[in-house]
Protein backbone atom coordinates (compact mmCIF):
# COMPACT_ATOMS: atom_id res chain seq x y z
CA UNK A 1 0.00 0.00 0.00
CA UNK A 2 1.30 3.27 -1.33
CA UNK A 3 1.61 6.05 1.48
CA UNK A 4 3.15 9.25 -0.81
CA UNK A 5 0.30 10.76 -2.30
CA UNK A 6 -2.92 9.35 -0.50
CA UNK A 7 -6.51 10.27 -2.45
CA UNK A 8 -9.13 11.02 0.09
CA UNK A 9 -11.70 9.04 -1.41
CA UNK A 10 -9.71 6.11 -2.23
CA UNK A 11 -8.86 5.89 1.36
CA UNK A 12 -11.75 6.54 2.67
CA UNK A 13 -13.09 3.60 0.21
CA UNK A 14 -10.19 1.58 2.02
CA UNK A 15 -11.17 1.92 5.29
CA UNK A 16 -14.93 1.24 4.73
CA UNK A 17 -14.15 -2.26 2.77
CA UNK A 18 -11.66 -3.19 5.62
CA UNK A 19 -10.50 -1.39 8.22
CA UNK A 20 -8.12 -4.07 9.51
CA UNK A 21 -6.02 -4.52 6.85
CA UNK A 22 -5.65 -0.57 5.80
CA UNK A 23 -4.68 -0.33 10.22
CA UNK A 24 -2.29 -2.79 9.73
CA UNK A 25 -0.16 -1.13 6.66
CA UNK A 26 -0.96 1.79 8.17
CA UNK A 27 0.82 0.99 11.88
CA UNK A 28 3.29 -0.76 9.58
CA UNK A 29 4.42 2.55 7.84
CA UNK A 30 3.90 4.88 10.79
CA UNK A 31 6.48 2.47 12.74
CA UNK A 32 8.96 2.99 10.25
CA UNK A 33 8.08 6.38 9.48
CA UNK A 34 7.46 8.51 13.05
CA UNK A 35 10.56 8.35 14.59
CA UNK A 36 8.66 9.16 18.28
CA UNK A 37 6.03 6.20 17.25
CA UNK A 38 9.38 4.40 16.59
CA UNK A 39 11.18 5.34 19.96
CA UNK A 40 8.02 4.93 22.12
CA UNK A 41 8.34 1.08 21.05
CA UNK A 42 11.31 0.79 21.92
CA UNK A 43 11.11 2.17 24.77
CA UNK A 44 8.32 -0.18 25.84
CA UNK A 45 10.47 -2.94 24.35
CA UNK A 46 8.02 -4.04 21.71
CA UNK A 47 8.70 -6.47 18.97
CA UNK A 48 6.74 -5.16 16.08
CA UNK A 49 7.25 -9.03 14.81
CA UNK A 50 4.29 -9.90 17.61
CA UNK A 51 1.72 -7.40 16.41
CA UNK A 52 -0.77 -9.32 14.96
CA UNK A 53 -4.06 -7.82 15.49
CA UNK A 54 -5.18 -3.96 16.44
CA UNK A 55 -5.56 -4.40 19.89
CA UNK A 56 -1.66 -5.44 19.96
CA UNK A 57 -0.66 -1.58 18.92
CA UNK A 58 0.98 0.29 21.09
CA UNK A 59 -1.05 3.60 21.44
CA UNK A 60 0.94 6.79 21.95
CA UNK A 61 -0.41 8.85 24.60
CA UNK A 62 -1.74 11.82 23.61
CA UNK A 63 -0.19 14.45 25.22
CA UNK A 64 3.10 13.69 22.75
CA UNK A 65 0.85 16.13 20.47
CA UNK A 66 2.36 19.13 23.42
CA UNK A 67 5.63 18.00 23.29
CA UNK A 68 6.82 16.88 20.02
CA UNK A 69 6.34 17.69 16.06
CA UNK A 70 4.05 13.75 15.52
CA UNK A 71 4.92 12.88 11.74
CA UNK A 72 6.01 10.84 9.75
CA UNK A 73 7.30 13.78 7.29
CA UNK A 74 8.87 15.62 9.95
CA UNK A 75 11.02 17.68 7.20
CA UNK A 76 8.49 18.61 4.60
CA UNK A 77 6.83 22.04 5.45
CA UNK A 78 3.00 21.57 7.09
CA UNK A 79 -0.15 22.33 4.84
CA UNK A 80 -1.36 23.80 7.93
CA UNK A 81 -0.89 23.21 11.62
CA UNK A 82 -3.48 23.03 14.12
CA UNK A 83 -3.35 23.73 17.45
CA UNK A 84 -5.75 23.30 20.35
CA UNK A 85 -7.29 26.03 22.41
CA UNK A 86 -6.71 24.99 25.71
CA UNK A 87 -6.40 27.26 29.21
CA UNK A 88 -4.64 30.33 29.90
CA UNK A 89 -1.07 28.71 30.85
CA UNK A 90 -1.44 25.24 29.00
CA UNK A 91 0.76 24.21 26.92
CA UNK A 92 -1.49 23.65 23.51
CA UNK A 93 -1.15 20.53 21.10
CA UNK A 94 -0.59 21.11 17.51
CA UNK A 95 -1.32 18.74 14.86
CA UNK A 96 0.98 19.52 12.03
CA UNK A 97 -1.18 18.37 9.40
CA UNK A 98 0.93 16.95 5.58
CA UNK A 99 -2.16 17.62 3.54
CA UNK A 100 -5.17 19.38 4.69
CA UNK A 101 -7.43 17.87 1.48
CA UNK A 102 -7.46 14.79 3.15
CA UNK A 103 -8.88 16.09 6.18
CA UNK A 104 -11.12 17.59 3.97
CA UNK A 105 -12.13 14.96 1.86
CA UNK A 106 -12.51 12.48 5.19
CA UNK A 107 -14.40 15.04 7.28
CA UNK A 108 -16.93 16.05 4.35
CA UNK A 109 -17.52 12.69 3.30
CA UNK A 110 -18.02 11.11 7.35
CA UNK A 111 -20.59 14.10 7.83
CA UNK A 112 -22.13 13.31 4.57
CA UNK A 113 -22.29 9.78 5.76
CA UNK A 114 -24.04 10.10 8.56
CA UNK A 115 -26.52 13.52 7.93
CA UNK A 116 -26.81 13.61 4.50
CA UNK A 117 -25.59 15.93 1.62
CA UNK A 118 -24.04 18.91 2.77
CA UNK A 119 -25.67 20.50 0.47
CA UNK A 120 -29.09 20.06 2.17
CA UNK A 121 -28.04 22.06 5.44
CA UNK A 122 -27.89 25.80 6.11
CA UNK A 123 -24.88 25.81 8.82
CA UNK A 124 -24.75 28.36 11.64
CA UNK A 125 -21.55 28.03 13.62
CA UNK A 126 -21.35 29.72 17.16
CA UNK A 127 -17.98 28.91 17.89
CA UNK A 128 -16.77 31.98 20.45
CA UNK A 129 -12.77 31.68 21.11
CA UNK A 130 -12.63 29.42 18.21
CA UNK A 131 -13.20 31.66 15.72
CA UNK A 132 -10.47 34.16 17.50
CA UNK A 133 -8.02 31.62 17.10
CA UNK A 134 -6.82 31.35 12.92
CA UNK A 135 -5.23 27.44 13.51
CA UNK A 136 -8.93 26.03 14.91
CA UNK A 137 -9.79 21.95 13.14
CA UNK A 138 -13.09 22.64 13.54
CA UNK A 139 -13.53 26.02 12.40
CA UNK A 140 -11.59 24.89 9.26
CA UNK A 141 -13.90 22.19 9.30
CA UNK A 142 -17.25 24.36 9.56
CA UNK A 143 -16.08 26.59 6.54
CA UNK A 144 -15.22 23.25 4.30
CA UNK A 145 -18.80 22.45 4.83
CA UNK A 146 -19.91 25.47 4.58
CA UNK A 147 -18.26 26.37 1.39
CA UNK A 148 -19.39 23.11 -0.20
CA UNK A 149 -22.84 23.42 0.90
CA UNK A 150 -23.00 27.04 -0.75
CA UNK A 151 -26.34 28.59 1.05
CA UNK A 152 -26.16 32.28 1.38
CA UNK A 153 -27.30 31.68 4.54
CA UNK A 154 -24.73 29.57 6.03
CA UNK A 155 -22.43 31.83 8.27
CA UNK A 156 -20.06 31.83 11.69
CA UNK A 157 -21.46 34.27 14.79
CA UNK A 158 -19.11 35.26 17.52
CA UNK A 159 -21.24 37.06 19.55
CA UNK A 160 -24.17 38.71 17.44
CA UNK A 161 -26.89 36.35 19.40
CA UNK A 162 -29.43 39.14 18.04
CA UNK A 163 -28.93 38.52 14.26
CA UNK A 164 -28.40 34.54 15.16
CA UNK A 165 -31.57 34.44 16.70
CA UNK A 166 -33.55 36.25 13.98
CA UNK A 167 -31.96 34.39 11.05
CA UNK A 168 -33.21 31.07 13.17
CA UNK A 169 -36.58 32.00 13.32
CA UNK A 170 -36.54 32.98 9.57
CA UNK A 171 -35.05 29.61 8.45
CA UNK A 172 -37.49 27.88 11.24
CA UNK A 173 -40.44 29.75 9.03
CA UNK A 174 -38.89 29.01 6.03
CA UNK A 175 -38.58 24.98 6.63
CA UNK A 176 -35.29 24.88 5.76
CA UNK A 177 -32.68 22.33 7.40
CA UNK A 178 -30.94 23.82 9.79
CA UNK A 179 -27.51 23.03 11.30
CA UNK A 180 -26.84 25.20 14.68
CA UNK A 181 -22.88 23.88 15.73
CA UNK A 182 -22.13 25.08 18.73
CA UNK A 183 -18.98 25.45 21.29
CA UNK A 184 -20.85 23.95 24.53
CA UNK A 185 -20.48 27.11 26.56
CA UNK A 186 -21.88 29.46 23.94
CA UNK A 187 -24.79 27.43 23.61
CA UNK A 188 -25.60 27.81 27.10
CA UNK A 189 -24.97 31.39 27.20
CA UNK A 190 -27.33 32.09 24.21
CA UNK A 191 -29.70 29.48 25.03
CA UNK A 192 -30.21 31.18 28.81
CA UNK A 193 -30.79 34.39 26.85
CA UNK A 194 -32.97 33.64 24.04
CA UNK A 195 -35.61 30.91 24.71
CA UNK A 196 -37.46 30.09 21.61
CA UNK A 197 -39.01 27.24 19.93
CA UNK A 198 -36.19 25.20 17.75
CA UNK A 199 -37.89 22.19 17.20
CA UNK A 200 -37.08 20.40 13.73
CA UNK A 201 -33.38 22.37 14.06
CA UNK A 202 -30.46 20.35 14.68
CA UNK A 203 -28.64 21.50 17.62
CA UNK A 204 -24.73 20.16 17.87
CA UNK A 205 -23.21 20.70 20.58
CA UNK A 206 -18.90 20.02 20.08
CA UNK A 207 -17.56 20.23 23.93
CA UNK A 208 -15.97 23.05 25.28
CA UNK A 209 -16.53 24.98 28.57
CA UNK A 210 -13.72 27.54 28.36
CA UNK A 211 -12.40 26.58 31.59
CA UNK A 212 -15.40 27.47 33.66
CA UNK A 213 -15.62 26.38 37.70
CA UNK A 214 -19.00 25.35 37.48
CA UNK A 215 -18.53 22.48 34.88
CA UNK A 216 -21.99 20.86 33.69
CA UNK A 217 -22.17 16.91 32.98
CA UNK A 218 -23.32 16.30 28.86
CA UNK A 219 -26.81 15.25 30.43
CA UNK A 220 -27.25 18.49 32.28
CA UNK A 221 -26.67 20.57 29.28
CA UNK A 222 -28.78 18.67 26.51
CA UNK A 223 -31.62 18.62 28.94
CA UNK A 224 -31.26 22.64 29.82
CA UNK A 225 -30.94 22.97 26.09
CA UNK A 226 -33.55 21.15 24.91
CA UNK A 227 -35.99 23.05 27.24
CA UNK A 228 -35.04 26.21 26.62
CA UNK A 229 -35.51 26.04 22.58
CA UNK A 230 -38.02 22.50 22.55
CA UNK A 231 -36.10 20.16 20.90
CA UNK A 232 -36.81 16.24 21.41
CA UNK A 233 -32.90 16.07 21.21
CA UNK A 234 -29.25 17.56 21.23
CA UNK A 235 -26.84 15.84 18.72
CA UNK A 236 -22.79 15.92 19.34
CA UNK A 237 -19.52 15.79 17.90
CA UNK A 238 -16.17 13.95 19.11
CA UNK A 239 -13.81 15.53 17.68
CA UNK A 240 -9.99 16.95 18.61
CA UNK A 241 -6.77 18.85 17.66
CA UNK A 242 -5.51 15.40 17.64
CA UNK A 243 -7.88 13.36 15.39
CA UNK A 244 -8.68 14.35 12.03
CA UNK A 245 -11.77 12.14 12.54
CA UNK A 246 -14.62 12.80 14.28
CA UNK A 247 -17.46 10.78 15.74
CA UNK A 248 -21.16 12.09 15.88
CA UNK A 249 -24.12 11.75 18.52
CA UNK A 250 -27.75 11.49 17.20
CA UNK A 251 -28.77 9.24 20.08
CA UNK A 252 -27.74 11.03 23.22
CA UNK A 253 -24.51 10.19 24.64
CA UNK A 254 -23.94 7.36 21.95
CA UNK A 255 -21.11 8.13 19.39
CA UNK A 256 -21.48 7.07 16.00
CA UNK A 257 -17.66 7.28 14.74
CA UNK A 258 -17.27 7.87 10.71
CA UNK A 259 -15.30 4.82 8.72
CA UNK A 260 -11.94 6.69 9.49
CA UNK A 261 -12.54 6.29 12.90
CA UNK A 262 -12.89 3.17 15.71
CA UNK A 263 -12.96 3.21 19.12
CA UNK A 264 -11.20 0.56 21.91
CA UNK A 265 -11.05 0.83 25.61
CA UNK A 266 -7.74 0.43 27.57
CA UNK A 267 -7.62 -0.83 31.60
CA UNK A 268 -6.29 2.66 33.15
CA UNK A 269 -3.41 0.50 34.97
CA UNK A 270 -2.43 -0.83 32.06
CA UNK A 271 -1.20 1.17 28.67
CA UNK A 272 -0.77 -2.20 26.73
CA UNK A 273 -4.40 -3.85 27.81
CA UNK A 274 -6.52 -2.72 24.69
CA UNK A 275 -10.12 -3.86 24.28
CA UNK A 276 -12.34 -3.81 21.69
CA UNK A 277 -15.60 -3.53 24.07
CA UNK A 278 -16.32 -2.62 27.55
CA UNK A 279 -15.18 0.21 29.54
CA UNK A 280 -11.97 1.80 30.18
CA UNK A 281 -9.92 5.07 28.67
CA UNK A 282 -10.34 5.40 25.45
CA UNK A 283 -8.05 4.51 22.40
CA UNK A 284 -8.41 5.74 19.21
CA UNK A 285 -7.81 4.54 15.50
CA UNK A 286 -8.14 7.30 13.28
CA UNK A 287 -7.02 6.41 9.76
CA UNK A 288 -7.12 10.00 8.80
CA UNK A 289 -3.93 10.75 10.49
CA UNK A 290 -1.72 9.34 7.95
CA UNK A 291 0.83 11.54 8.38
CA UNK A 292 0.71 12.01 12.29
CA UNK A 293 0.06 9.06 14.37
CA UNK A 294 -3.62 7.10 13.62
CA UNK A 295 -3.29 5.26 16.99
CA UNK A 296 -3.99 7.44 20.28
CA UNK A 297 -4.02 6.96 23.63
CA UNK A 298 -6.56 9.38 24.64
CA UNK A 299 -6.95 10.59 28.30
CA UNK A 300 -10.93 10.26 27.96
CA UNK A 301 -12.91 7.72 29.91
CA UNK A 302 -15.57 5.71 28.21
CA UNK A 303 -17.50 2.64 27.14
CA UNK A 304 -17.27 1.06 23.52
CA UNK A 305 -20.11 -1.25 22.63
CA UNK A 306 -20.01 -4.33 20.33
CA UNK A 307 -21.68 -2.46 17.14
CA UNK A 308 -18.41 0.37 17.48
CA UNK A 309 -20.67 2.89 19.00
CA UNK A 310 -19.39 4.05 22.26
CA UNK A 311 -19.96 6.96 24.95
CA UNK A 312 -17.74 9.54 26.56
CA UNK A 313 -17.84 8.93 30.43
CA UNK A 314 -15.26 11.71 31.44
CA UNK A 315 -11.99 13.20 31.62
CA UNK A 316 -9.27 11.01 33.74
CA UNK A 317 -8.96 12.32 37.02
CA UNK A 318 -4.98 13.46 36.43
CA UNK A 319 -5.45 14.29 32.95
CA UNK A 320 -5.64 18.07 31.92
CA UNK A 321 -8.78 19.54 31.01
CA UNK A 322 -8.83 21.17 27.38
CA UNK A 323 -10.51 23.12 25.04
CA UNK A 324 -12.73 20.08 23.02
CA UNK A 325 -13.00 17.70 25.62
CA UNK A 326 -13.75 19.82 29.56
CA UNK A 327 -17.21 18.25 29.78
CA UNK A 328 -17.29 16.82 33.74
CA UNK A 329 -19.33 13.58 32.08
Amino acid sequence: MQFDIINGNDWLQNCKDDFEATAMALYRYQYQHNELYKSYHQALKIDTDTIKTLTQIPFLPISFFKTHKVSTVPHVPSSVVFDSSGTTGMIPSKHFVHDVRLYETISLAGFEALYGLVQDWVILALLPSYLERKTSSLVHMAKVMMDKGGHPENGFYLNEWDLLQDKLVQLKRQGKKVLLLGVTFALIDFAMKYPMDLAGVVVMETGGMKGRQAEWTREQVHHYLKNQWQLDTVHSEYGMTELLSQAYSKVEGLFEPIPTMRAYVRDPQDPLGTMEEGSGVLNIIDLANVYSCAFIATEDMGKVYSDKRFEVLGRMDFAALRGCSMLAL
